[in-house]
């Protein structure tokens, strides 16, 4: 049996939001140690690995590892239903193909019940490989968000250069071009830290950083983690332990 609650459904509404347009069908784990997720997109060019550890839920009971299988624009449709601060419990039995979705008011004096029907997805353990990143960036989810949406208004590849001087993003389209130079301060509000043990620079499909950044309202600051020739990494703090981290394969040119 497996019972959870999260005393307000604002945080998991902006989770499955931030997943749903990346991947529309996810099996979600669940054990002792709490929730989990990872999922490939279609294309098999980003993956996606959300954890929700026991203590960031309110209540958490887990008899025996289940797996429960959603598609998430569903899931979504149902939080929607419910205001940030709206309460939500969820359980399962191992048996049950229903997932029940409760939501409560803070005044106590409004209770919705769904019931959404799981769906059966084949998916084998995605394994993520360990990875040293040669440079590692701390940047405001603000200024994240600014960026991937002014990107991809010029062109749809962007080149994202790090280095000890800072990050470079530059783009390349039909009407022009684009760049946007963010310095590292040695004094003052440190709204950029970077930590670059060898200077990488590579190339990235801007739909998917675009998609990714429905996660900035989770958390102030994420992290982004180049390697040469690896798949970037993007994380986004969530609650007090959790996380959700996109993994995007570099683009190359032909």
């Amino acid at each position: 049996m497996l019972e959870a609650k999260l005393s307000q459904s604002g945080q998991i509404k902006k989770l499955i939001e931030a997943i749903k347009d990346v991947v529309s069908d996810a099996n979600l784990e669940c054990n002792e140690n709490g929730i989990s997720l990872q999922a490939m997109d279609p294309s098999h060019v980003s993956l996606v690995s959300l954890t929700i550890p026991t203590e960031d839920f309110e209540v958490f009971r887990c008899d025996k590892p289940i797996t429960l299988g959603l598609n998430l624009n569903s899931f979504y449709k149902v939080l929607k239903c419910s205001t940030n601060e709206d309460s939500i419990f969820i359980s399962c039995s191992e048996t049950s193909d229903i997932l029940l979705v409760v939501f409560e008011n803070i005044n106590n004096d409004r209770i919705s019940e769904f019931e959404l029907k799981l769906i059966k997805i084949d998916s084998e353990p995605l394994g993520i490989p360990e990875t040293e990143y040669s440079a590692i960036i701390s940047i405001t989810s603000a200024e994240y968000r600014r960026i991937a949406s002014e990107m991809i208004t010029i062109g749809d590849t962007v080149q994202i250069g790090i280095s000890k001087e800072g990050i470079k993003f530059e783009v390349e389209g039909d009407i022009g071009k684009a760049t946007i130079f963010l310095k590292q301060m040695e004094k003052g509000e440190e709204d950029l830290k970077i930590n670059v043990s060898e200077s990488v620079k590579m190339g990235f499909a801007l739909r998917y950083l675009n998609s990714f950044s429905k996660a900035t309202p989770l958390c102030d600051k994420i992290s982004l983690k180049l390697c040469k020739d690896f798949p970037l990494q993007l994380e986004f703090k969530v609650g007090r332990n959790g996380f959700i981290r996109f993994y995007l394969a570099p683009k190359y040119e032909e």
